[in-house]
């Protein structure tokens, strides 16, 4: 993980690669954009470790399911904003 570029946005690299990912399955609701963003900065610090499971493609970016991978867990993203009150859950495509 290298940086939060938006409230549902991540930039994820490896070694020499990185790539713009959207987080999928959720809407974040309006007014809470700000919100969202801090949030996925305090869960993601940079260098964190994540996992993707590919969606989509939309306008050259990768749409997917983000979980964050720490000791003993996989905590989703797109659930962890839901559950905030930040985002709705939206059917998957």
């Amino acid at each position: 993980m290298l940086q939060v570029n938006g409230p549902n946005q991540l930039v994820i690299g490896d070694r020499n690669r990185s790539a713009t990912v959207i987080l999928g399955c959720i809407a974040v609701e309006s007014g809470s954009e700000a919100q969202a963003q801090s949030w996925l900065r305090q869960q993601l610090p940079r260098h964190s470790r994540v996992n993707l499971r590919p969606l989509e493609e939309r306008d050259g970016r990768l749409v997917a399911k983000v979980s964050l991978l720490k000791a003993g867990s996989e905590a989703d993203l797109a659930d962890g904003l839901v559950t905030a009150g930040l985002a709705k859950s939206i059917p998957c495509t």
